[in-house]
C-alpha cells in the first residue's frame, strides 16, 4: 500500500522505505540517568525510534535533557514523547522532541474542545517541523465515538479518520496513525478498515502496527507476530513495535525479524528456537485469522495450541493481557505478571489483564474478564470486567485476592 512519507529526525517512515523498528523505555522519565542508560542499550540493540512517557509538565525538561545528552554522545535515534490526556503537555513538547504520540480524542471531555486543542497542537507541530502519531487503542476511545459507534474495529477506524481529516484540512502530513488492540482479530480488522478509508480519501498516512499488551514469553511473541505479519503481508504497516512485558531490549529482535521478512530491513540475530516460533507464527497467522483454516497441520502440539489461542480460534489456557510497562509503572510489572500467570494457570475460559498504571490500564484492558491494575504506593485495584471491585489492596495480597475473586465467580 502506497503511503505518504513521514520524517522523524533523520528516520523516514512510509511505503518507499524499509519498515522501521521502535520500542519504549520502561524507566521513570524523571530518573534521567536510568532512562539514558536504557536508551543507550536500546539504540545499541537496533531501535530506530525510542518512545518515552511524559506524565507531567515537570517531565518535559527531563526528556529534553535525555535527548540532548544522547545527541552529545553521538546517539541520534529520534525520541518520541508519549502523552496521555494533556494537550498542554503535548504542546510543551513540540520544540523538545522529534515526535509526539497522542490520542486527540482524550485532550478534553468535550469533543469540540478536543478538536480545537488538536488544531492548535497541529499548528505548533507544523511551525516546528515535528512529527506526530495519532494513537488510538481499543478500549481507550473517547466517549463521543463510543456513544456514536460503539467499541468496535469500525469505531476505532472512524475515530482515527476524524483526526486524519483534520490533518489533511490543515495540510499537515507529517503524521503516523495507529489502532492497537490486545485482541488480534480486532486489531487486524481495525487496521484493514482504516487503510481502506484512507485509500478512499486519496491520502494514505503511514501506519504504526502492533498488538498492545501482548504479554511475554512465547505467547507474547506469537500473538504479536500472527497479527503484525498478517497486516504486513497485505502491505499494511510501515513501522512496528512488539510490546512485551519484558526488558524492552528483548522486543527488538522480534520486530527486526518481521521488518526483514516483509521489507528490505536488515535481518535479526535469533536463536534457532526463536526463529522457529516466529516463522510458524508468520506462516500460519494469516490463514488462521482469516479463517481459511481451522487447525495447524504441525506435530508440535504446544506450538499448535499457542497459535490457535493467539488467533482466538481455541483457548487451551487463560488468555493474558499485560502492558509492557513505561515510566508511569510504579511496581515490578514483569515479576508480578509471572506470579499472576502461575497462580491462575488452572482457570479455564478466562481473560486476565495485568496493567501497569491507573492512567489508561482500565480502558485498555477492555477485552478482559478480570484486571490487576497498579495504583502506585504499593496498592492495587482488582477489576471484574470494567468495574473496580476491590480497591487499595496491598501488592503482597493482590495476587491471592485475584485468585479468590475468580474462584468465587466460577463457583457460582
Amino acid at each position: 500500500m502506497n503511503t505518504l512519507t513521514v520524517k522523524v529526525g533523520d528516520v523516514l517512515i512510509g511505503s518507499a522505505h524499509p519498515i522501521v523498528v521502535q520500542t519504549m523505555c520502561n524507566t521513570p522519565t524523571s530518573d534521567i540517568e536510568a532512562t539514558l542508560a536504557q536508551c543507550r542499550r536500546l539504540a545499541s540493540a537496533g531501535a530506530q525510534l525510542i518512545r518515552i512517557t511524559v506524565p507531567s509538565l515537570s517531565d518535559v525538561p527531563h526528556i529534553g535533557e535525555i535527548r540532548s545528552r544522547l545527541c552529545s554522545e553521538g546517539i541520534f535515534v529520534p525520541i518520541v514523547a508519549d502523552v496521555h490526556f494533556s494537550a498542554e503537555i503535548a504542546k510543551a513538547l513540540v520544540p523538545v522532541v522529534d515526535k509526539i504520540r497522542i490520542n486527540p480524542g482524550n485532550f478534553h471531555p468535550e469533543h469540540q474542545r478536543a478538536r480545537e486543542l488538536f488544531g492548535e497542537f497541529l499548528d505548533l507541530c507544523k511551525e516546528h517541523g515535528k512529527a506526530i502519531r495519532i494513537g488510538l487503542n481499543h478500549g481507550s476511545l473517547g466517549k463521543y465515538i463510543i456513544e456514536k459507534y460503539g467499541n468496535t474495529p469500525e469505531a476505532m477506524a472512524l475515530a482515527a479518520m476524524e483526526w486524519v481529516k483534520m490533518c489533511m484540512d490543515k495540510e499537515f502530513y507529517n503524521a503516523v496513525v495507529s489502532l492497537k488492540a490486545s485482541n488480534t482479530v480486532v486489531m487486524v480488522e481495525a487496521y484493514r478498515i482504516l487503510a481502506r478509508m484512507m485509500q478512499d480519501e486519496g491520502v494514505v498516512f503511514p501506519l504504526h502496527v502492533g498488538v498492545t499488551e501482548a504479554g511475554n514469553g512465547d505467547s507474547g511473541r506469537i500473538k504479536s507476530c500472527v497479527a503484525i505479519s498478517t497486516l504486513l503481508s497485505e502491505g499494511i504497516g510501515n513501522t512496528i513495535r512488539v510490546s512485551l512485558t519484558e526488558d524492552p531490549e528483548k522486543e527488538i529482535p522480534v520486530a527486526q525479524y518481521l521488518a526483514h521478512r516483509y521489507s528490505s530491513a536488515a535481518p535479526a540475530e535469533l536463536s534457532e528456537r526463536e526463529e522457529y516460533i516466529l516463522k510458524a507464527a508468520c506462516d500460519w497467522g494469516a490463514p488462521l485469522l482469516n479463517r481459511d483454516i481451522d487447525d495447524v497441520p504441525i506435530q508440535d502440539d504446544y506450538l499448535r495450541e499457542e497459535l490457535l489461542q493467539a488467533c482466538r480460534r481455541r483457548f487451551y489456557k487463560p488468555e493474558y493481557i499485560a502492558c509492557p510497562g513505561c515510566g508511569r509503572t510504579k511496581y515490578d510489572l514483569e515479576n508480578t505478571f509471572n506470579k499472576v500467570k502461575e497462580a491462575t494457570s488452572g482457570f479455564k475460559d478466562v481473560v486476565i489483564a495485568v496493567m501497569g498504571c491507573i492512567v489508561n490500564g482500565p480502558g485498555e484492558m477492555a477485552d478482559a474478564d478480570y484486571g490487576y491494575v497498579g495504583e502506585g504506593a504499593g496498592m492495587v485495584t482488582l477489576y471484574r470486567k470494567k468495574d473496580p471491585v476491590l480497591r487499595h489492596i496491598p501488592e503482597n495480597e493482590a495476587v491471592g485476592k485475584l485468585v479468590e475473586l475468580i474462584s468465587s465467580d466460577q463457583a457460582k
